[in-house]
């Protein structure tokens, strides 16, 4: 594994970069070299082309404009959809989750066309905001711990049959839709709303990246002290009654 070298491209980081969710990139990188495996990070902005040779592409959040803005780019590059044909692991959050699916709401009223990437599109909900600290449980397909992470969205995603949700709600709203699921995944495509950024929350969601990027079932041991710690102080103040 050493002799391994992984290419990590983190899109349109000038758009789509709210709530510390370029941590994400910082901590698959992190989690690789500590395997020993050499890692190369591109970090993409709105006005230079995607590489299509990437093995893991990273997506964060954004507000309104931002998200229609990167979602116009991201249709007439293209360089992310073909990236996903030639079976590239895309990871996505919040704004991302929404332009990686069918449509979602913009930032005029109007329904914006995504990538068509997962079958899901958001509505615009109609009540309070979800927003605050989650607690869901991952689909036992991916053989993950409970995810924690914080979630700050007014959209509301509906899942198609072509996808399974990422995790099922035990605190928090998730998707929004009120059937408990949060997030949504397909192949090697994948999509939450959670922040935190949720990859220092959840080491074993970047490990899972790593591994499918270089198909293997297992990864050498790293140090996990730091983020247990983070994990178990935030799933403690979760799980306190409010």
């Amino acid at each position: 594994m050493n002799e391994s070298s992984l290419r990590l491209v983190w899109v349109y980081p000038d758009l789509l970069s709210t709530y510390g969710d370029r941590g994400n990139a910082l901590v698959v990188e992190r989690r690789a070299r500590q395997r020993g495996l050499g890692v190369t990070r591109i970090d993409v902005r709105s006005d230079q082309a995607v590489p299509t040779s990437g093995d893991i592409y990273l997506i964060g959040g954004g507000e309104d404009r931002p998200q229609r803005l990167a979602a116009e780019r991201l249709r007439n590059d293209g360089g992310l959809v073909r990236a996903a044909e030639n079976g590239a692991i895309i990871f996505s959050v919040c704004a991302g989750y929404q332009i990686l699916g069918r449509e979602f709401i913009n930032d005029l009223g109007e329904r914006e066309p995504g990538l068509g990437l997962l079958d899901v599109w958001t509505t615009r909900g109609e009540g309070s905001r979800c927003v605050g600290d989650v607690l869901a449980d991952v689909d036992p397909a991916l053989g993950l711990p409970q995810l924690t992470g914080f979630e700050n969205h007014q959209g509301v995603t509906h899942l198609g049959e072509g996808v399974k949700p990422l995790a099922n709600v035990r605190t928090g709203r998730g998707n929004g839709t009120g059937d408990g699921t949060e997030g949504a995944y397909r192949d090697t495509v994948f999509g939450t709303y959670l922040h935190g950024p949720v990859m220092a929350r959840n080491p074993a969601v970047a490990d899972m990246l790593l591994k499918l990027a270089l198909d293997v079932s297992a990864l050498p041991p790293a140090d996990t002290t730091w983020y247990d710690a983070l994990r178990a102080e935030r799933i403690a103040a979760t799980s306190q009654p409010a």
